[in-house]
């Protein structure tokens, strides 16, 4: 018998009197899989996912987290839920255990069980060095590692987390992106939400595009750049005046062209051979790249690039 989705969605509408932040979506987020959602600010995202979690209830359609309606069962899901907020809001006087121990005690577990417990979480995160250190001595990467540690002294069943590696260096986003695909392997599900598109070419299963309250789009992020975008992308960096008109007319041997501030845009399924007349051009070489369509070009052309705030 297969598993039942960790979250199932039907007709989901949020509105704050006239405005209607989601707008009657559909969607199923698999057990034991990351499911992520993109889009831009005030795309509904954040909102639905407070939905999941239990924050708010929806003013109109379905919502079932872990099997049951979210009406009238927050309590029984929050049970089950491990929330990482976007905003770190660790109580910075305290050391690190006795953060972990008084949110352990929210949740009712037993004292002789607490310190075993963070003893766990603080060794997976690769944070058990710093025990005893007050938060305010941690760095911001260490922080992030902390609240997802924090998230999961419950054994929750979900995951939910908001832009988990916001403001982290590579090195810091690449040690919870391990961790988070450990956390996955080990059964637990992950939803997510993410500005960061490498970040959810790498982790999500599945995942949504929204835009103003709707979803655009869903599906496998391969697929995804398969059917949204071209094959490949020839990259132009600040090429000469006089090249211009040349690189105007190369434009319509491209699927898909677009002139930004920096750079010149030409999306193909061709671009070994538009590369070659490209390159015949009066340009620096160096100015020249050829790359294969990613995540960010579907997001960029399902919602624009204008700034939305």
């Amino acid at each position: 018998m297969n598993e039942q989705p960790a979250v199932v969605a039907r007709g989901l509408r949020k509105r704050y009197g006239d405005l209607e932040a989601v707008a009657a979506i559909d969607f199923e987020a698999e057990a034991r899989s990351c499911y992520g959602f993109l889009g831009p600010n005030g795309a509904g995202k954040t909102t639905t996912m407070r939905m999941i979690a239990c924050a708010m209830p929806p003013s109109e359609g379905q919502l079932d987290v872990l099997g049951l309606p979210v009406v009238g069962n927050e309590r029984r899901i929050k049970a089950r839920l491990g929330i990482v907020p976007q905003e770190d809001n660790l109580d910075e006087q305290i050391t690190v255990v006795e953060n972990l121990t008084t949110y352990a005690r929210y949740f009712g577990i037993k004292a002789a069980a607490i310190l075993p417990r963070i003893g766990e979480l603080l060794e997976f995160m690769q944070l058990q060095e710093k025990r005893e250190r007050k938060i305010n001595e941690l760095s911001g990467g260490m922080k992030r590692r902390l609240m997802i540690a924090r998230g999961l002294l419950n054994d929750p069943e979900m995951l939910i987390l908001d832009e988990p590696t916001t403001g982290l260096d590579p090195q810091a986003r690449h040690l919870v992106w391990e961790k988070l695909r450990t956390l996955r392997r080990q059964g637990v599900t992950l939803i997510l939400t993410t500005h960061y598109m490498e970040e959810a070419a790498q982790l999500c299963d599945r995942l949504v595009i929204m835009h103003e309250g709707t979803i655009l789009v869903e599906g496998r992020p391969r697929e995804l750049v398969a059917a949204h975008t071209s094959r490949q992308v020839v990259e132009v960096f600040d090429p000469p005046v006089e090249t211009e008109k040349d690189l105007d007319k190369l434009s319509g041997l491209a699927d898909r062209f677009e002139r930004l501030a920096d750079r010149w845009l030409f999306h193909t399924d061709e671009g070994d051979a538009l590369l070659a007349k490209v390159r015949a051009l009066p340009l620096d070489p160096g100015s020249v790249w050829l790359r294969g369509g990613t995540l960010e070009d579907v997001f960029l052309s399902l919602t624009g690039r204008r700034l939305i705030e």
